[in-house]
């Protein structure tokens, strides 16, 4: 092939792989201005388990530096939310968890609110302390073993984890936990498998 055919064949593919990247772009909605921070993402948002299998065994600490891994929740329907203290959409979505994990608690659900800041457990409690959360437990991951075990690419992600140990399905991105549809997500996790 001569030289002046192949360098026409490279501008050609150039030229589709920019029209494609445009269309992504626009249909993405990237170049949409930015939601507000006060607006929570909605519970419709949940993105169920492709294929339901057990949730990775990542180890992390509890409150007084304890090792623990998800085996020790077993038996309870487990809302995992991988989050930080300097994450912006996370710190807004906790006072939800914590309401979440207050109503739910009897019914044999916990919510692990697993930091992966790198400051341990006493950074978490002194943010829990400050913004009022009362009903969550103090769970810190700094190595980040669970954002990687659980494939999470950005924070906050939530993942329903059933009372076998398997996951259901994940939220990415902030969701409002305090309502009704919130409580029935997650206790649908408690019904067996068909």
């Amino acid at each position: 092939m001569n030289t002046s055919i192949r360098l026409v064949l490279i501008v050609l593919a150039g030229a589709i792989v920019a029209a494609a990247a445009f269309a992504v772009y626009m249909l993405s909605g990237l170049n949409d201005e930015e939601e507000p921070l006060d607006k929570l993402g909605g519970i419709e948002n949940f993105i169920p388990a492709r294929e339901v299998k057990m949730a990775p065994s990542v180890q992390f600490l509890g409150k007084n530096g304890e090792k623990l891994n998800l085996e020790n929740f077993r038996g309870r329907v487990v809302v995992l939310n991988l989050w930080a203290t300097w994450c912006a959409p996370c710190v807004e979505e906790m006072p939800t968890l914590d309401h979440l994990q207050q109503q739910l608690a009897p019914l044999g659900v916990v919510v692990i609110a697993l930091s992966l800041d790198s400051g341990g457990p006493s950074k978490v409690r002194a943010f829990f302390d400050e913004n009022e959360i009362k009903n969550l437990g103090v769970f810190v991951d700094p190595t980040m073993e669970a954002q990687s075990g659980f494939n999470v690419i950005g924070l906050p992600t939530t993942i329903l984890i059933d009372r076998e140990g398997r996951e259901r399905g994940r939220i990415v991105g902030p969701a409002a936990w305090d309502d009704a549809k919130a409580a029935d997500l997650v206790l649908s996790a408690s019904t067996p498998l068909k």
